[in-house]
């Protein structure tokens, strides 16, 4: 008995070592994942980095990002001071760092005025990973028939329905917010709409014709749980094949287990109307390629920055890293921390597979303006 409690003992000190060893999810530790293990740990939450890189001609789209993320830090409801970490920074920093990224992409023969500051990640070696989301459009119709039952919703106001507001479960299976007139359109599909609102925003095309892009409307203050880790977890898609296709394929596949697999995430996000092009928490036209979902809490909206993002072949195989400058100007339920930055690909089928095949690590910096560069010992 003594060598078999010594032997358990022995396998769960083991298993603790392990898992206090793993830098990041058992779920995101695949073969090719991007993630470089060689660089020492960084004990902050930014570290002053070298200086910066060379940069080719900068685009329209970016040019023109950055005048909507200088619109919107000049908006009075937009807060005037960040703690990050070891980090302190303003509003008027994340403007001046806009504004100098722009003078300086449009004429870089001048110095920039601006250092980097890595990001730390989860693993705190600096890997941060890369997912991406995009604008679906999806058919629907204005009233519900046998096929379109299934609806899109705004959020209640507080006299439509008392908090706190139900979860997922009660939402679409058991009618918690029927008879309320809060219905925007139905779908052929309760998975087409989980998708819908995993995404944020997107178009709806009706019977007639016309279409209407609808934004993310608030949520229902669950916590957001993912669905692929849950399936991950339950041994029903292997890690290195998990995606938004994989995950939507399970769904289909197993119809009598939706109801228990969709209920395991009790976070629910509504829809609003009225935007003409697909806009982010910041409230400004989302650009593709550069703008990006984060976690406002490491990365204020508002801020720019510098990504070493992974690139991947039309197998959805990592190829290369390449710079590019970040636009944080929204947020999602399933960004949280140091670790996790979401990229907005556009709309329709083309941002669709880019962004369903990206769950790779690259790097992130943070601009801040500077008179001079950063003395940073390599």
């Amino acid at each position: 008995m003594h060598l078999i409690h010594r032997f358990l003992i022995i396998a769960l000190s083991m298993t603790l070592l392990s898992c206090s060893l793993r830098e990041i999810d058992s779920s995101n530790d695949f073969a090719g994942n991007g993630r470089d293990t060689q660089v020492r740990r960084q004990s902050e939450l930014y570290r002053p980095s070298p200086p910066w890189p060379t940069w080719s001609q900068p685009s329209a789209d970016l040019l023109q990002g950055l005048k909507l993320q200088q619109s919107f830090l000049s908006r009075p409801s937009v807060e005037d001071h960040y703690v990050l970490g070891n980090l302190e920074v303003t509003r008027q920093q994340l403007q001046l760092s806009a504004e100098r990224l722009s003078q300086w992409l449009q004429n870089p023969q001048q110095a920039p005025g601006l250092n980097l500051y890595q990001l730390q990640g989860d693993d705190k070696r600096g890997n941060v990973q890369f997912t991406g989301y995009y604008v679906p459009v999806m058919k629907v119709r204005h009233t519900a028939d046998d096929i379109y039952k299934y609806p899109l919703y705004r959020k209640p106001t507080e006299a439509e329905f008392k908090r706190p507001l139900p979860d997922r479960q009660a939402i679409d299976f058991e009618g918690a917010l029927d008879g309320l007139g809060l219905e925007i359109a139905y779908s052929a599909s309760l998975i087409d709409n989980f998708f819908l609102q995993v995404q944020g925003s997107g178009v709806v095309e009706f019977e007639d014709g016309s279409r209407r892009l609808l934004s993310w409307g608030g949520g229902n203050g669950h916590a957001y749980k993912s669905l692929g880790k849950i399936l991950i977890k339950n041994g029903e898609i292997a890690k290195e094949r998990i995606s938004s296709r994989t995950i939507k394929d399970w769904l289909l596949a197993n119809p009598g287990r939706q109801r228990q697999v969709l209920s395991q995430n009790p976070s629910y996000p509504f829809f609003s109307e009225g935007q003409d092009s697909p806009v982010g928490a910041a409230n400004v036209a989302l650009t593709a390629g550069h703008s990006i979902a984060v976690d406002p809490a490491v990365i204020p909206l508002g801020s720019v920055l510098l990504g070493l993002i992974p690139i991947l072949d039309s197998h959805g195989d990592l190829i290369r890293h390449e710079y590019r400058f970040l636009l944080a100007q929204d947020k999602g339920a399933a960004i949280n921390g140091a670790g996790h930055i979401d990229m907005y690909f556009g709309i329709g089928e083309e941002a669709y597979q880019q962004a369903n095949a990206l769950k790779h690590y690259g790097k992130v910096w943070l601009l801040l303006p500077g008179e001079t560069p950063l003395d940073v010992a390599p």
